[in-house]
């Protein structure tokens, strides 16, 4: 009795000194393999072994046939009284690939026969082991079904056996960094001379997201920090603004004065919405369109060079009345469908109506952008060759391309991304002999999803880009 406890004792000291050292691979590794925000994962659980569904039918241990009783816990499962008992440490590979190690402990009472009995001995177990998530579709509500595989060692008792296992589980998400996972492994034992019996384990734990380095410790993960050793602000990719103007010093004209973003950091001292520097009439307050002078009659001309301030009138007759052949409110000089009716947002032209573009956000929808990707693949050619088609069709409409993104990774990583997806659609309509001055860019990264993105159908779903066409400036 006294021999077999020294006997666990010292296989119990063996697997400590095993697990610390996969401990320390695997801190040295966080430390030089880092390249992904969260890219590991450390679970805590609980685990019960079942050695009666295995289909052996073997009188020795009364087995029943593959999954026979497979839900009989009461009689069946080795529940240990420990409320931890399995620990894992897991390294995630690509979106679909993940790969770690799983260590367990139990308390064997139970070999197959619901009504057989043995004295308590120990078991342990340490597995490596690879997961493979399933597509979207097969995913319920916003759990996310898996398949595992893998190999190890199995202590039981005096005895220690090599195994093969293969199981599934499905990982429930809580947020972004915390889930739970369940999962079930049937484990084959090479040991059929001695004790130890194929079993199936089941788990059930807590699985935590962790692995961002932040050097200047501002909230930003060095992978997406474009100052990791100076502390700054989230919005500005971890980069400093000095003088708090929302505006980060790289790119502030007055990085030491406060001012407006939508001058460079720069003041506009008459609050009219142009800066100073490009200020035709700094002290009287006018439009962005007149230079910061203003227009009186509203007719585009600025009351500095307008001929008839009082009454409107197009620039190439000095602000002076200029006729509007077909009657769509837009004069001559400006209408590039003189003799059609049209609208203003459209330089008087006719605009796409609604229903077309409906289609062009189908089309956008359906671009399969990848996970921090935004390069356009072959299979989405067809799909913009639509675009192009449409865009030819209103060849003097000015569209807006906006890109979004899902929530994964940082706000301001996001942003930058969406401005890149929508950045590339542009180019491609350009190379195809869309005229550049009618395409403008925005990116609004994960502000406007069109589903949730607590499940990973919704996250693919917002990877995406939308059209709409440009208004006419205000006047």
């Amino acid at each position: 009795m006294h021999y077999g406890i020294i006997k666990q004792t010292i296989t119990m000291k063996k697997l400590v000194k095993i697990l610390s050292v996969f401990v320390m691979i695997f801190s040295v590794s966080t430390m030089l393999a880092q390249d992904k925000n969260n890219q590991w994962q450390f679970g805590l659980g609980v685990n019960a072994i079942d050695f009666h569904p295995v289909g052996t039918n073997s009188s020795d241990n009364a087995t029943g046939g593959l999954f026979s009783e497979y839900f009989n816990f009461e009689e069946n499962w080795n529940i240990p009284n420990t409320p931890i008992n399995t620990v894992s440490l897991t390294r995630y590979g690509t979106e679909d690939f993940s790969y770690g190690f799983r260590a367990s402990v139990n308390s064997i009472t139970r070999l197959g026969d619901s009504r057989a009995r043995i004295d308590a001995k120990f078991l342990a177990s340490l597995d490596a082991v690879v997961s493979y998530n399933l597509p979207e579709f097969l995913s319920v509500g916003n759990m996310e079904p898996f398949l595992e595989a893998g190999t190890g060692y199995t202590w039981f008792g005096k005895e220690r056996s090599h195994t093969l296992n293969g199981g599934a589980g499905v990982n429930i998400p809580l947020s972004e960094t915390v889930s739970i996972k369940v999962s079930s492994n049937y484990k084959h034992a090479f040991n059929d001379m001695q004790s130890l019996k194929a079993h199936f384990q089941h788990n059930v734990g807590v699985a935590v997201n962790f692995g961002g380095k932040d050097s200047d410790r501002d909230g930003v993960y060095d992978q997406y920090d474009d100052c990791p050793n100076q502390p700054g602000l989230p919005a500005f990719n971890g980069c400093p603004d000095n003088d708090g103007d929302g505006i980060e010093n790289s790119k502030d004209a007055c990085p030491d004065v406060a001012g407006l973003a939508e001058f460079g950091g720069c003041p506009d001292s008459d609050g009219d919405g142009v800066p100073d520097t490009q200020d035709a009439c700094v002290n009287e307050a006018g439009s962005k369109e007149m230079n910061g002078c203003p227009d009186s009659d509203g007719d585009g001309v600025s009351d500095n060079i307008d001929t008839c301030s009082d009454v409107a009138g197009p620039a190439a007759n000095n602000g002076c009345p200029w006729p509007d052949t077909d009657g769509d409110g837009v004069l001559d000089k400006d209408d590039k469908c003189p003799n059609t009716a049209g609208v203003s947002s459209n330089n008087g032209c006719p605009e796409p109506t609604k229903e077309i573009m409906e289609r062009l956000n189908a089309v956008g929808a359906m671009i399969p952008f990848q996970l921090n990707r935004a390069e356009l693949g072959k299979e989405v050619k067809g799909l913009l060759g639509e675009v192009l088609g449409i865009m030819n069709n209103y060849p003097k409409t000015p569209f807006m391309i906006e890109g979004h993104t899902d929530s994964s990774g940082p706000k301001a990583f996001n942003q930058k991304l969406s401005e890149m997806r929508a950045m590339s659609v542009k180019e491609y309509l350009v190379d195809n002999g869309i005229t550049s001055s009618r395409l403008m860019t925005v990116g609004y990264g994960e502000d406007k999803p069109m589903v949730s993105n607590s499940t990973r159908k919704g996250r693919i779903k917002n990877r995406r880009v939308e059209f709409k066409v440009i208004p006419p400036p205000a006047k």
